[in-house]
């Protein structure tokens, strides 16, 4: 069945909640007041949505598994990646165009921004179709996204069969190819079912069941590629002859003979096409097509991003009477990417080497310019610009040859894309090519109060942690340039200098690690020792805050909470409740805040750690957090039981006591450090989008009644979005657009130093801010 994609589109006009309903309870007090009668000035300026979004810098940061230049276009490139979506170069700024942050990729869209795959139509350059979803594993379908406009809008279409975008040999291909004689007609080469066929443009399919009608479940590799015969192209009839490579877990499963089978009739039917007896029952990564007719075909014992070889390039067709002709081979690494300009003995060929690693990788880029007779390595040890955090080997999966320049070569790799535009040169030097391409996953991302040396901290998955004191500079200040992971942050807000962090040690695999800075990040240490569980437990449902200098309480995952008051030196377990698990693999932890005003108060939010587990609790501290007392206000409040991913708890820190929470639902407002709560009517969950599942407080608008701007990602009137106050809550303004969703937002923080200037984590995106 066919589905087309449509959001509801928002407005800008501001929200009046519902009447606020009380929850009390017995607990600690605090002081703070509620907010004060709105003027109309304020109203006015609480309808003012953000009016730009740009990336803060780094630079990659993910996976991009495939460069795809138009057919007929080339000046025309396009980058799809495994979690952040696609993106188009654009030559005019020397930078890369995101294509996927708006309709049709929503709270509840997060897995389409896995492309699998991309498609060009040659008789048409503004035509692209993309094929989407992170995982087959699931069994749920992907989708076809089509535009008109080299993706500036998209339509939508479900496919009958799952995609996977993040599964592993997620730079096979391309999968998803358009007939140039009949650009109606596509082909897909999917990972569980089969080759499909649609001949209305990707609207429908249908199986091609003469080539096998057999299915598979988990994460195969499948069917890899369909390659058109273009030497009648213009003939406006379908093109007859085509060859599609096969996995050797769909072979085996579909019993098929061989893994490379030919058509002679559209894809009706198929016959085996031998392949060289040394590597039968090989992968075939990629197959290139020449003018002349040859084919360049790349076999791989292993599959896989970075998967070692041996690896063979052999050439067959019709001039060497369908014979064989091995080019290349290794055992060193394997082959992923394969490009050629030219043909015959003048042909210009790009080999990939994959599986080799480290400073000095021997083989990454091979180059022949004599159709493979001979060959020369052009990367290993070459100089390479701005390598700091990143590696130019291991998943060297996809090579390409700029159609328009064969002295530019590009591959990509497991942070983004390297070039080189000099690649005659005896020593061809590299370069990024990155500018506006953010696929980092950030974690926790906090903001210190203002006049602070710096914008933010980010912790992300596979970066670490990072100070950010130039958002258009890539950040230096970090406590690791291993290859770590970021998964919690916190600075002491009156002395911000101070700063303390918890994250992956995935260099070496030793677990968990924690660290500190006394000098806004300029220098680093590691905590002397760790908590109970921290080690051991390293899934980003934890974290850590500090409520002054050498004082920290940090909530590992599935573990009781502990705390320091000698930096890290030892640490005491609080006397906070052992979470129950709630599933097999489903981490919970509790989430802490500091009291900005109050050193002594800390707060702990259990959410429940699912849907349907236990509702959730606030307990408060009134000791820096080493012992807590259950907030009864926080029972009588009824707490969504919800995933941690889906909640958030805040509090101003110009206010004692005056906490903000989320719990996936709704949003609750606490002014005496929890005795009770105010639960806020306006946010309801809609279309499967959380009612409200974060919370970020900024810096307030002059003039306002409330002295913190709040915003909150949820869904009211039915709309999912990122909303606004400046009134303490009593009227709401959405602050996003349909056209800036990133595939939902998972982590927010909000400017102190810039009214209206937030920070928000999109599906793969990395981080972008307003204003």
């Amino acid at each position: 069945m066919k589905m087309k994609g449509r959001i509801h589109r928002g407005f800008w006009a501001t929200v009046a909640v519902l009447p606020l309903v009380s929850c009390s309870g017995g607990g600690s007090s605090g002081t703070a007041g509620s907010a004060p009668h709105v003027s109309a000035q304020t109203i006015a300026a609480a309808a003012v949505p953000a009016t730009s979004w740009t990336s803060v810098k780094w630079g990659g940061g993910g996976y991009v598994t495939g460069l795809i230049y138009h057919p007929t276009n080339a000046s025309l490139l396009y980058a799809r990646t495994d979690v952040g979506g696609a993106y188009r170069w654009d030559p005019t700024t020397s930078s890369w165009i995101p294509l996927t942050d708006g309709p049709g990729f929503g709270a509840t869209e997060s897995r389409y921004h896995g492309v699998e795959s991309l498609a060009l139509d040659p008789t048409n350059d503004q035509l692209v179709y993309m094929a989407t979803g992170d995982t087959t594993y699931w069994g749920n379908n992907g989708r076809i996204y089509i535009s008109s406009d080299r993706g500036n809008t998209w339509s939508w279409y479900t496919l009958p069969f799952p995609v996977g975008g993040n599964d592993n040999g997620r730079a096979v291909g391309e999968r998803l190819a358009v007939d140039p004689n009949n650009p109606s007609t596509l082909f897909y080469a999917s990972r569980t079912a089969g080759l499909w066929k649609s001949s209305d443009s990707g609207h429908t399919w249908y199986q091609v069941t003469g080539l096998s009608s057999a299915t598979m479940t988990g994460t195969p590799i499948g069917v890899e590629q369909v390659i058109f015969d273009t030497s009648s192209v213009g003939s406006g009839q379908p093109t007859w002859i085509m060859w599609a490579s096969i996995a050797p877990d769909y072979a085996n499963a579909a019993g098929l003979t061989s893994t490379l089978y030919k058509s002679f009739n559209g894809g009706a039917t198929w016959a085996p096409v031998p392949v060289p007896a040394g590597v039968s029952g090989y992968y075939i990564p990629h197959i290139v097509r020449t003018g002349d007719g040859m084919f360049y075909v790349l076999f791989n014992q292993n599959a896989g991003q970075g998967a070692g070889g041996p690896g063979y390039l052999y050439r067959f067709g019709a001039s060497d009477n369908n014979t064989w002709t091995l080019l290349s081979s290794s055992t060193v690494g394997g082959y992923g990417g394969l490009s050629v300009s030219g043909v015959g003995s003048s042909a210009r060929i790009a080999l990939g080497v994959t599986g080799t690693w480290g400073d000095n990788p021997g083989q990454v880029t091979q180059l022949s310019d004599d159709g493979g007779i001979t060959w020369r390595e052009i990367e290993a040890n070459m100089t390479h610009t701005g390598t700091t955090g990143n590696s130019y080997s291991g998943w060297n999966e996809d090579t390409v040859i700029d159609p328009a320049n064969r002295d530019h070569i590009m591959h990509i790799y497991g942070g983004g894309i390297w070039e080189t535009t000099n690649a005659s040169s005896a020593t061809p030097t590299w370069n990024l090519k990155l500018n506006n391409l953010e696929e980092t996953a950030t974690l926790s991302v906090v903001t210190p109060p203002a006049g602070a040396p710096y914008k933010l901290i980010n912790s992300a998955g596979d970066i670490g942690t990072w100070v950010i004191t130039d958002l258009s500079t890539k950040p230096v200040l970090g406590p690791t340039t291993n290859w770590s992971s970021g998964n919690s942050a916190d600075m002491a807000w009156s002395d911000p200098l101070y700063i303390v962090g918890a994250g992956v040690a995935n260099w070496s695999g030793a677990g968990g690690f924690g660290f500190w800075s006394g000098d806004g990040g300029n220098t680093w240490a590691n905590f002397a020792t760790l908590p109970a569980g921290a080690q051991a437990n390293t899934a980003n449902t934890g974290n850590l805050v500090a409520t002054s200098r050498n004082n920290v309480v940090w909530a590992p995952p599935n573990t009781v909470p502990s705390y320091t008051t000698d930096n890290g030196a030892t640490w005491t377990s609080t006397n906070l409740p052992t979470l129950a698990v709630v599933g097999q693999g489903w981490p919970r932890g509790y989430r802490l805040a500091a009291d900005r005003q109050n050193s002594n108060k800390v707060y702990a939010y259990d959410s429940g750690g699912a849907s349907w587990a236990s509702p959730g609790r606030v307990y408060v501290s009134t000791d820096g957090g080493h012992t807590f007392t259950l907030s009864q206000g926080s029972v009588s409040a009824n707490l969504a039981p919800n995933d941690w991913a889906d909640t958030s708890m805040v509090v101003n820190p110009n206010a004692e006591g005056d906490i903000w929470l989320a719990d996936g639902n709704s949003v609750y407002h606490s002014v005496n450090s929890g005795a009770t709560w105010t639960k806020l009517n306006g946010f309801a969950s809609a279309n499967g989008a959380p009612g409200a599942s974060l919370i970020a407080l900024g810096k307030a608008v002059d003039g306002s009644s409330y002295s913190a701007a709040i915003y909150v990602v949820g869904a009211m009137n039915g709309v999912w979005g990122v909303y606004r106050s400046d009134d303490g809550g009593v009227t709401w303004s959405r602050f996003n657009d349909d056209a800036h969703q990133f595939g939902g937002i998972h982590h927010i923080a909000a400017d102190w130093n810039t009214y209206g200037r937030i920070y928000v984590n999109g599906e793969g995106r990395g981080l972008i801010f307003t204003n």
